[in-house]
């Protein structure tokens, strides 16, 4: 044994005595014959590169958003070329200076009319596939409406807010109005939203007091210049 092996012999049982760590020192590896320090050594596990957008997912292509069918709040437009048959519903009109109409024809004459209406806040249309021509004049765009859609019913109503769709707009129940002055408002219950005198159900003048009974069958509830409505039972 050489003396440079006796030395380190020595020196491994006198740090083993004292307790301290022993640090093993594997030959070749810390001693690598004048290799480059960075090398890595052989057999050792290498890091591999990381793949430039490997693991990167391709981003999501979202299909493009339905828009809504409309039509504008001023124009002739005839049913089947320029406007489809179906429910229509307009908001946000003052004063009633929104005017809309159903005809049979294009000839103007009042003959022609099926069903009209002066508007202030809100009202529905059901365009039928037998009219010829919808009319609209100073109203804000109507929007198609899927008749089977539903809402958060409201129990309290603006006396002047128009047309409400019953389980959608408004809870059905019992409505009270007060300070109706002069039969200036007028309220209509009605089966559907064609505005012929046979799809109301019932309707009224009321000066003071109005009371009425809106019932889950109900279509519609139509109220023009009263007092705010409040569900009392």
């Amino acid at each position: 044994m050489s003396q440079q092996q006796r030395n380190w012999f020595a020196r491994h049982k006198l740090l083993t005595a004292t307790g301290a760590i022993v640090a093993v020192v594997v030959i070749g590896a810390a001693m690598g014959g004048g290799g480059d320090s960075d090398s890595p050594t052989t057999g050792s596990k290498q890091e591999q590169p990381a793949k430039q957008g490997g693991d990167k997912k391709a981003p999501e292509s979202k299909a493009p958003e339905k828009k809504a069918v409309t039509i504008d709040g001023d124009g002739d437009f005839e049913v089947g070329a320029d406007v489809k048959p179906g429910l229509y519903r307009t908001t946000g009109n003052e004063d009633a200076m929104c005017y809309w109409e159903r005809a049979k024809s294009a000839s103007g004459e009042p003959e022609s009319i099926l069903a009209n209406d002066n508007v202030t806040g809100t009202s529905y249309v059901e365009i039928k596939k037998t009219d010829k021509l919808f009319k609209s004049s100073g109203c804000n765009e109507w929007e198609a409406v899927d008749p089977k859609a539903t809402g958060t019913p409201k129990t309290t109503l603006k006396g002047k807010g128009g047309m409400f769709k019953v389980g959608v707009d408004i809870a059905p129940g019992t409505y009270k109005s007060t300070g109706n002055k002069d039969a200036s408002c007028y309220w209509e219950r009605s089966k559907d939203a064609s505005h012929g005198m046979d799809s109301i159900l019932a309707n009224d003048n009321a000066t003071g007091t109005a009371i009425v009974k809106v019932t889950a069958k109900d279509g519609y509830f139509k109220s023009s210049d009263c007092g705010d409505w409040v569900k009392t039972s």
